[in-house]
Formats: C-alpha cells, sequence, structure tokens
C-alpha cells in the first residue's frame, strides 16, 4: 500500500519510475488474429501488445491503472469482446463488370442468327439462294424486288444478286443486333431512315451498281442497269430519270454501263437543271450524257415545230 501510494507521489512529482516507462511504451496496443486496437485513453486503461499470446482479464491496480497480463494458457476473458472481424476487402469493379456489360449489351443471340439462316439456305450450298430469298422475303412482308430489300441486301454487304453467303447473312444480322424475323422486320424504318443522309445513299448507289454485276462481269448491262436505276430512286426519284430511261431504251446499241458512267450519273441528276439547261458540255462528263442532252434538245425542238405545224393548220 504505500509503495502504491510513494508510486503516485512520485508521479505527482514528474519522476515516473522506469519500469512504468517501460511499461507504458510497450501497452500500446493489442494484437488480435492480425489486427491491431487501439490504445484507449479514457480512464488511462492500456492495451499490451500480444502477437503470440493470449490475454486475460484486465486487472486494476491499486494506483489505478490497468493492466492486462498475457498467459499463454489463460482464456482470452474480457478481451475476447474486444475481438474484430477481419476487414473486408471492397469490390472492385474490373473485368467481371466488363463482362456482365458486354454480356448484357448483346441483345442477339449468335447460335440464334445460324438457326435463322438453316431455315432457308440451299439443301447443296452453305448459302440462301432464289428459293430462299423468296421465301425470306415473304415471311419479312415484303417483295424481292422491293428497295427495302436492296438496302437489306447493302446492310449485309451482300456479293451478287439473289444470295446471302452464311458469313453475310451472319455479320448482317449482328450488325443490326437482330436473331429472328420479327428483329429484321423492325430495323426497316431505322434502315429507310439512315440512307436519307447523302452520304450514306451514296454508298448504297455505288453499292447497287456491284450488286446487280453477275460473276465475271464488268460492265453492267443496259437493261440491269434500267431495272437497278428504277429501284434506287424508286423513294425519290430526280426529275430527268424518266426521260434518261426513255433514251437508253430508244438507243438498243447502248448495252452496257460502265461503273464511271453509273457513279457520275448521280452527280448529273443533282447538277442539271429539270431542263438541262446548266448542263456544261465542256466538263468532264462521259460522252454519253453528251448524246442524252443532244438527243433531248431535239426532242425539244422536234416538240417545238410540231407545235407550230398545229398552229398554222389551226
Amino acid at each position: 500500500m504505500g509503495k502504491c501510494l510513494s508510486c503516485c507521489q512520485s508521479n505527482q512529482a514528474g519522476s515516473v519510475p522506469e519500469k512504468h516507462l517501460k511499461h507504458q511504451e510497450s501497452s500500446r496496443t493489442v494484437e488480435f488474429s492480425g489486427a491491431s486496437v487501439p490504445s484507449n485513453n479514457c480512464g488511462g486503461s492500456q492495451i499490451l501488445r500480444s502477437s503470440n499470446r493470449e490475454l486475460s482479464a484486465p486487472v486494476v491496480s491499486s494506483n489505478g491503472e490497468m493492466h492486462i497480463s498475457t498467459s499463454s494458457k489463460s482464456t482470452l476473458g474480457f478481451a475476447e469482446k474486444l475481438m474484430f472481424h477481419p476487414r473486408i476487402p471492397p469490390i472492385r469493379s474490373g473485368s467481371t463488370d466488363k463482362k456482365r456489360s458486354s454480356h448484357s449489351g448483346r441483345d442477339y443471340s449468335e447460335s440464334k442468327i445460324h438457326a435463322l439462316f438453316d431455315q432457308y439456305k440451299d439443301s447443296q450450298e452453305d448459302a440462301i439462294l432464289s428459293e430462299g430469298i423468296e421465301r425470306l422475303c415473304q415471311d419479312l412482308d415484303v417483295k424481292p424486288e422491293e428497295f427495302r430489300v436492296l438496302v437489306l441486301a447493302w446492310k449485309f454487304g451482300a456479293e451478287q444478286m439473289c444470295c446471302f453467303t452464311h458469313e453475310e447473312f451472319v455479320i448482317g444480322c449482328k450488325a443490326l443486333h437482330v436473331d429472328s424475323i420479327q428483329g429484321i422486320r423492325s430495323k426497316f424504318p431505322e434502315m429507310l431512315a439512315e440512307v436519307q443522309n447523302p452520304e450514306k445513299f451514296k454508298d448504297l448507289y455505288r453499292f447497287t451498281y456491284r450488286f446487280g454485276l453477275e460473276v465475271g462481269q464488268r460492265i453492267l448491262p443496259a437493261e440491269m442497269a434500267i431495272q437497278l436505276w428504277k429501284l434506287i430512286f424508286s423513294i425519290k426519284e430526280p426529275s430527268i430519270l424518266k426521260r434518261w430511261l426513255v433514251f437508253l431504251e430508244k438507243h438498243p446499241n447502248i448495252r452496257g454501263i460502265p461503273r464511271d458512267t453509273w457513279n457520275m450519273f448521280l452527280n448529273f441528276t443533282e447538277s442539271v437543271g429539270d431542263d438541262l439547261s446548266c448542263y456544261d458540255d465542256t466538263e468532264a462528263w462521259p460522252s454519253l450524257f453528251d448524246d442524252f442532252v443532244e438527243f433531248e434538245n431535239d426532242q425539244t425542238n422536234q416538240n417545238v415545230l410540231q407545235n407550230k405545224e398545229i398552229e398554222e393548220l389551226e
């Protein structure tokens, strides 16, 4: 009792015994299951650091200090209540989330696309040929000669008419994010809206020439070109189209349309006026356009002469 009082008196005088200093320095934290518990300064209680030893219940000394003795055979007792659960690592938003987002973003099934292709494919070829194209169009509620079918072939990147290869069909359905007849049908308004863009229509227009060629052909036959011009301009027809087609039909000697002539005709329809008054024969137009303008002027002059003759007769 006197020893404890002397310790208190010496603490009040500022001289702390060396053994208490060492005891305090070593009594900062206690580790439980790999986690350290900070010391609690309230009431002057301190928790000893122990890595491999078990802790017993705290003991309050006569001078008011709380001590936790260690013993390899003692149970945890009160210290058991101070146990902390191991820290749970945070959930990382890494590759797992990316996989989930990419999977959830896929709104089509590749296996369904292959199964859809098999419904229409030819029995001898790994492609959808004429008969299969007709059945496909029937299920899509369209006609094979419709503008929508041409746009669909453009989206599929078809190499030739009346044929969808396995690769073209699968890649096209993936690009449209569809795997069913209903899915393809639902995309028609979107595709038609897309080709309203001048650049997209220009791409479709140039695709149509290649689409009309048969295997080994380099020049589009005039009869096929006439049909394709009617088809590609079925939504928005240039004012000179009908006169142009009449000119071709009245000149059977024009057997084929070169690629350059086909491509330049789109520019031609946009450059000349309804009466061809804006046509400049000094520009680098194909010679076939010169023949057309001359033919149209002759037709106009003949109409004028005929009208005069009629007036004179009256």
